[in-house]
């Protein structure tokens, strides 16, 4: 940079920085290289071959009631409140405001919006001031004096101004590429919220089969038992033969084989709640509900197919990834193209203080400067090229993962649907079960049949009992899967970036 030397801060200097100011923001706008970025259309089909999803059945009572789907209505906010249970909506919201990737999530939000907001500077002139007191010797070589030196001191101050005019756009290219990344941020935020809301109501819902489970298990238990034991009597009075009570020795045995896996089952459950929770294991404070308990909602909102796209926030996410590689493609070619600086200093040097700012000691300079790259061995065209390649990578990722989530809605209509006629076919096999049992054991009293016959309807009475238990709990599970499927509502939450201060060190790694 050539530094000229003058009396004063001449006018034409003003002038020049003036002018950088005001028109650097037309020149600005006059041109950004590479491709808008526009969002891709939404799909234009539905979620299944009928044009509308017919309703699940229900059978009433322990088979569930009816549910009947309603396009077009809004998914709420906080939907697992449809199960009309307190104690989901207080561990749901324990889980969200204690889990650790939720405030990593948070973090990451911060820092990316951060990160944007610093490189909007590079679209403003850069200023700095600098001031130095200094203590100089010079030789007689130096000073041309023979035999003789001088020992003064120096003072200065200046003032820089520097620009970097953003002619083709990359700057805002690139700001605007970090922008879609905040958005990124923000949505897969969103994405892990709605995962953790929806394993939470999942993992209370395997909590409560669990516990329905084990019930059954241990009334059959408690059942066979009580039955083996009047064999036993029975025997010993010889009115039966010791085949019978083998074999409900072994008929007992096969039920309490079953509850060891049932109860490993069920505390790992419990143990992976409470990691959704944000808590230790030994921090399990028995919270729980039963399937009785819970109210399978009759009316579950639809979206509409073109809403989908907006609503997923795996599919928004996909999205904004897009928009960041199409706006690197602006990056990459405007590194193609002339950069053109503009920069200005004042400054004043004196041999005090009190003389710096006197009419002889100002030092300025102003400069320009062209930049083209001229070769590059092919890097700068390539990395175009690698940045094409990335944003059609990124838009067949978008395509794959929307058509995941139709995907998703289709199978949790069908599960809907179908899970509800399981219910009702285990209801009534359970129901046909028990009937069987009892005439088998009445037709044995009255000696009309074997035991092995009794057996068998004792163990399809066992089975059958459990399988309701699944299909009752599945049901709970189908209506949270098609919730989520459908985005959870996030949109119509005011919590979605959850804007919090920074914590304290020790409060973010999880002290007190």
């Amino acid at each position: 940079m050539l530094l000229l030397r003058s009396g004063s801060c001449p006018s034409r200097w003003r002038k020049v920085v003036s002018a950088a100011i005001v028109c650097g923001p037309m020149v600005l706008a006059a041109c950004t290289v590479g491709p808008d970025f526009a969002p891709p259309a939404p799909p234009s089909g539905g979620y299944t071959r009928e044009s509308a999803p017919a309703a699940a059945i229900g059978g009433g009572g322990i088979a569930g009631t009816g549910q009947r789907f309603e396009p077009g209505r809004d998914i709420p906010g906080e939907w697992w409140k449809l199960f009309h249970s307190k104690t989901i909506d207080a561990l749901v919201a324990e889980a969200v405001a204690k889990h650790p990737d939720i405030a990593a999530g948070q973090a990451a939000l911060r820092a990316a919006r951060e990160t944007a907001l610093a490189a909007q500077g590079s679209l403003l002139p850069q200023a700095s001031f600098a001031g130095n007191q200094q203590r100089l010797g010079v030789s007689p070589a130096q000073s041309g004096l023979r035999g003789s030196g001088s020992v003064f001191d120096l003072s200065g101050t200046s003032v820089s101004i520097s620009y970097a005019l953003d002619v083709f756009g990359g700057e805002r290219r690139k700001i605007e590429g970090l922008e879609a990344g905040a958005d990124l941020q923000r949505l897969e935020l969103e994405a892990t919220q709605l995962s953790l809301t929806a394993n939470v109501v999942n993992t209370i819902i395997s909590d409560a089969s669990l516990r329905a489970q084990i019930a059954a298990t241990n009334d059959i238990i408690r059942s066979e038992t009580e039955q083996r034991d009047l064999l036993q009597r029975q025997f010993q009075l010889g009115a039966v033969a010791q085949t019978d009570v083998l074999l409900q020795d072994s008929n007992l045995a096969q039920a309490k084989a079953g509850l060891p896996a049932l109860e490993k089952q069920f505390a790992q459950n419990r143990n992976q709640l409470m990691a959704y929770l944000g808590r230790l294991p030994s921090e399990d404070r028995g919270e729980h509900v039963t399937l009785d308990e819970l109210k399978l909602p009759g009316r579950l909102p639809l979206s509409l197919p073109s809403a989908l796209v907006r609503q997923r926030p795996d599919v928004a996410a996909a999205e904004a990834t897009l928009h960041q590689s199409n706006a690197q493609i602006g990056v990459a070619t405007a590194n193609m193209l002339p950069k053109v600086n503009l920069s200005a200093s004042w400054g004043s040097q004196a041999l005090s203080p009190a003389e710096l700012f006197g009419a002889h000691t100002a030092a300025w300079s102003l400069a320009s400067s062209v930049g083209q790259p001229i070769f590059q061995g092919g890097a700068l065209l390539h990395d175009r090229e690698a940045a094409i390649a990335r944003r059609d990578e990124a838009a067949a990722r978008y395509r794959s993962t929307v058509i995941r989530a139709f995907q998703n809605v289709a199978d949790a209509l069908r599960a809907i649907q179908a899970d509800a006629k399981a219910l009702v076919a285990q209801t009534e096999a359970e129901t046909a079960a028990a009937r069987s049992l009892d005439i088998a054991r009445s037709q044995y009293k009255a000696g009309g049949t074997t035991w092995t016959t009794v057996l068998t309807a004792d163990q399809a009475y066992q089975n059958t009992r459990i399988a309701r238990v699944k299909a009752q709990a599945q049901r709970f599970a189908d209506t949270t899967a098609l919730m989520q499927a459908l985005g959870g509502g996030w949109w119509n939450r005011v919590d979605e970036t959850r804007e919090a201060e920074p914590r304290p060190l020790g409060e973010a790694l999880g002290g007190n």
